[in-house]
């Protein structure tokens, strides 16, 4: 039997944070780039590596990645602008949970892959005040799921590992999360928060 979790780390985007696809195809569609291509060239990993663990800034992340675009460049540099001015939207059910877990106690972590823009996102989402602590990889100079993540993190948090509840929607990052000792959950909606209230000793 694991010993009950004494706190909580987060992910951010696909667990707190949700993202409508409708702008960014609308973006798409507008500037007659071919479907999802806004997203897959923003996640090349030679671009998208620096930019999360704090080598580049979001703005030159974006840059490059207009860069990459087959439009010319005040096309491009307008098509990834009116993409980036959505910045998704707060699960109200998991900012219940989160909510839920500090009320009983225990410590909330949010723990994200991030760029500088995190905190000015988190203030307009009205998140900051939401968590106990900020686990940015932007930050922190490393990303998940490496094991080097988890081990600030737990430090930060101030934790042993196997008394930390780690959600994510990312099954890499949720195995290198129990690689490092945490307990590891990957997030695929609201139906399992009974058992994460128990993993956490919470009342149901």
């Amino acid at each position: 039997m694991r010993d009950r979790a004494r706190a909580l780390m987060i992910d951010l985007d696909g667990v707190l944070r949700r993202w409508d696809p409708a702008p960014m195809i609308a973006v798409e569609v507008k500037y007659a780039l071919k479907p999802a291509a806004l997203l897959e060239t923003s996640m090349s990993w030679d671009v998208y590596q620096p930019a999360m663990a704090g080598e580049i800034s979001d703005a030159e992340w974006m840059g490059l990645v207009a860069d990459r675009l087959p439009l010319e460049k005040a096309e491009a540099d307008a098509a990834v602008a009116e993409w980036q001015s959505y910045r998704g939207e707060v699960d109200p059910v998991v900012l219940d949970f989160v909510r839920e877990v500090r009320a009983g106690g225990r410590k909330v972590a949010l723990a994200t892959n991030a760029t500088d823009r995190l905190r000015p996102d988190l203030a307009a989402l009205g998140l900051l005040d939401e968590v106990d602590l900020v686990l940015s990889s932007w930050e922190m100079k490393v990303h998940k799921p490496a094991p080097e993540y988890f081990q600030q993190a737990c430090q930060a948090v101030g934790e042993l590992p196997k008394h930390v509840l780690f959600v994510d929607d990312d099954d890499r990052v949720v195995r290198g999360a129990r690689s490092a000792g945490l307990s590891g959950y990957r997030w695929a909606g609201p139906e399992h928060l009974p058992y994460l209230r128990k993993v956490l000793d919470l009342p149901d």
